[in-house]
């Protein structure tokens, strides 16, 4: 449908028919069997003429199912507008990958997009046209349950991240592509700062910091091209997101150039009263209305008051216009006029669904996003020779998915034993479970490990431990998996933690008690085949951390690129009482940003620094040399430090990294180029900027142990 044409359909909508458009209702609308108006049809005060002019349906998925949604919709449609199917796809459709902070480990765009690839086909030939997905939230508080969505605490990370997300599900043409979908930048904006780590709660932050550190994410994400556009539930400066009109009128629309849908997150139009900024429901409307949010998600503002909004002046009906025509935009680039069902296809379904190609892919992408935290005396990788004893949570052996795992099947997932079993035999193992919450007498169990080589238990988080509203103040192990693990060091055998969980957690108490660390975080339905194939060494553990690991959870928010202070703790004051620093732990998180071990060592070379002659250009070098007897990945990180500004600036700032492969006694030169805009940053009055000055140049494996160069550069102002 050409433009024209688009303008002539909206020209012959009446106003209940663009107002029915701004609504998404849930799936359960559309399983309805009372043909009396109870339940949730009578909450929203949905009569059968409202329902044929809905806009959108969320939750619900299966080809056929959609399939005939949309038939008996467009059947009741005066003017034949398709309905527009979205719904949470997070980190995978049906087969699962690992969480987002986890594919964020890999530190390698490429195998995000490959992961959005397939999840998109699997959500559209389901009959799905919307994932709301990525979520870019900048984070750094683990007590915070959605971490685990997020790709870290680094705004050049999660600028690229948003970048290949989107490309990933949305493919190059989405008109054409029928196994695309839609993309959805989230949480405009903040979110991911909420005070105390508590879900839903308030975010204070200068501007200077929300422009500088989190809304670069969301930009990259919009420049990509996504879709739409989801409003967080905090409030910002005041005022809750979903009603906050300079934030989303001025910011989003007008700077960021964004043209798509903007919609609301579940009910948040409705939360305006709770937050205490609308006295009803109607009010709330025309707040979010007047901000500029084109579907209102769950709540009957829009449908039951927009009407009456109207009819009053309260707000204009060109408001109303310019909402529904960003709407059938999309369904336009969607290619919904001219194919309602568009990828939705039962037979294919069974086929690509699920498929083996696309779980080895998820295997291959878990392996890359595992992080090897500790592996003292080399005691991995394992021999196949050696007898093991596994220890895992009761009822929790295939709980690996993590949450946001919509489609996913606990049952079809590979849990760590069946895993082990795809290298040694049955005999080779001790299997025991434990309960994760029980205080158990394992005198028992130290008797039965004493015929065995080594020991690995599976700890960490339940799936429902982390994700949304699973806000935490405790970022230990559960009690009794720390009892488990200091009575099990007491047998003298090596021992293996193997961790399933969303967040950086506390790990101080037992992380002088265990041999090696793998954070395996939750590595999707592949998550077995992944473990064992590191444990085994048939794949030399690569992840590195994009959050940074607490000594405890006194320290958090914790992140690598904090502000320089006024009274630093350096390695020469480590007496003075008088400084930014704790009385009773470091300063330095347990695991720093960046951090991860191989079973190979890397040697770096002296960094080699040259300042171009325009003094505006910077190339640094360093050749990297594989040591050790195994092959492996290595990822190079380089940082930087402005050492004089205007505002006060970051101890040190991630620019470039490179993931590099090599055979052992193989080197590689790996080189980056700095120009003047890598430089800038956020200044007082807002605007953008560099000046000339002193930097320092950093480079090494993670955020801590690293080179430095310090640097001048003669910034021309132009």
């Amino acid at each position: 449908m050409d433009s024209i044409q688009l303008h002539h359909l909206l020209g012959k909508m009446t106003r209940e028919e663009k107002i029915g458009q701004m609504v998404q209702l849930a799936g359960e609308f559309y399983k309805e069997e009372d043909s009396e108006n109870t339940g949730p049809m009578h909450e929203m005060n949905l009569s059968p003429e409202k329902m044929s002019t809905i806009g959108s349906v969320l939750g619900v998925s299966g080809a056929q199912t959609l399939i005939d949604i949309q038939k008996e919709h467009l059947a009741k449609s005066r003017l034949g507008i398709p309905l527009l199917f979205m719904a949470d796809v997070i980190h995978g459709y049906r087969t699962i990958f690992p969480i987002p902070l986890g594919i964020a480990s890999t530190w390698d765009p490429n195998l995000a997009e490959e992961s959005a690839i397939l999840s998109a086909k699997e959500a559209a030939v389901s009959g799905l046209h919307v994932t709301f997905a990525p979520m870019v939230d900048l984070v750094r508080d683990a007590r915070w349950g959605r971490v685990m969505e997020s790709t870290g605490e680094d705004p050049y990370l999660n600028q690229l991240y948003a970048r290949a997300f989107v490309r990933g599900y949305q493919g190059k043409d989405l008109i054409n592509n029928k196994m695309s979908v839609a993309a959805c930048i989230k949480h405009f904006a903040g979110y991911g700062a909420p005070i105390a780590g508590r879900e839903y709660n308030t975010v204070e932050l200068s501007e200077r910091t929300l422009r500088e550190m989190y809304l670069p994410a969301y930009q990259a994400g919009i420049d990509e091209g996504s879709k739409l556009v989801m409003t967080a539930f905090n409030s910002l400066d005041g005022v809750p997101a979903t009603a906050n009109k300079p934030l989303m009128r001025d910011i989003l629309r007008k700077e960021f150039g964004f043209q798509g849908v903007l919609i609301s997150d579940w009910a948040s139009v409705g939360e305006m009263i709770s937050h205490g900024i609308a006295a009803d429901l109607k009010q709330a409307a025309r707040l979010a209305l007047k901000a500029g949010v084109d579907i209102e998600m769950m709540t009957g503002g829009y449908l039951n008051h927009l009407h009456d909004l109207i009819e009053e002046g309260e707000i204009s009906e060109s408001l109303l216009d310019e909402a529904v025509w960003r709407i059938l935009t999309l369904k336009n680039e969607l290619g919904l006029f001219e194919d309602p069902y568009r990828g939705a296809n039962s037979k294919e379904e069974k086929t690509i669904v699920f498929s083996l190609k696309h779980r080895e892919k998820a295997r291959k992408i878990a392996e890359e996003s595992m992080v090897l935290l500790k592996n003292e005396k080399q005691v991995l990788p394992l021999d196949i020779q050696q007898k093991i004893a596994l220890f895992v949570p009761e009822e929790q052996s295939k709980d690996v998915l993590g949450a946001w795992s919509w489609k996913g099947q606990q049952s079809e997932s590979v849990s760590v034993y069946e895993g082990l079993l795809q290298h040694v035999s049955k005999e080779s193992i001790v299997l025991k479970t434990y309960s994760p919450l029980k205080n158990e007498n394992h005198k028992d169990w130290l008797t039965e490990v004493k015929n065995v080589d080594v020991i690995i238990i599976v700890g960490g988080e339940s799936s429902y431990m982390s994700g949304e509203g699973a806000s935490r103040s405790n970022l230990k192990l559960p009690a009794e998996q720390i009892q488990l693990i200091k009575n099990l060091r007491t047998t003298s055998k090596p021992i293996h933690l193997i961790l399933f969980n969303g967040r950086p957690l506390d790990l101080t108490d037992i992380s002088q008690d265990v041999d090696s660390m793998i954070e395996a975080w939750f590595p999707g339905t592949e998550a077995g085949s992944a473990v064992a194939n590191l444990l085994f060494g048939q794949k030399n553990p690569s992840g590195k951390l994009t959050m940074s690991f607490p000594r405890t959870v006194g320290q958090v928010p914790l992140y690598y690129n904090q502000d320089s202070t006024g009274r630093p703790l350096t390695p020469y004051n480590q007496d003075d009482k008088y400084l930014s620093r704790y009385l009773d732990v470091e300063n330095s998180p347990l695991f720093p940003f960046g951090f991860g071990l191989s079973y190979t060592e890397f040697k770096y070379s002296p960094m080699q620094v040259t300042v171009a002659e325009s003094k505006e250009e910077v190339r640094i070098e360093v050749t990297i040399t594989n040591n050790g007897n195994l092959s492996g990945a290595e990822i190079v990180q380089l940082y930087i430090r402005d050492k004089v500004g205007e505002v006060v600036r970051p101890v040190k700032e991630l620019k470039r990294f490179k993931k590099i492969f090599l055979e052992p006694g193989q080197s590689a030169e790996v080189v980056f180029q700095l120009q003047k805009q890598d430089f800038k940053y956020v200044h007082q009055d807002l605007s953008v900027s560099v000046e000339a000055g002193e930097f320092d140049v950093m480079i090494g494996s993670n955020s801590e142990e690293l080179e430095i160069e310090t640097i001048y550069l003669d910034f021309k102002k132009k």
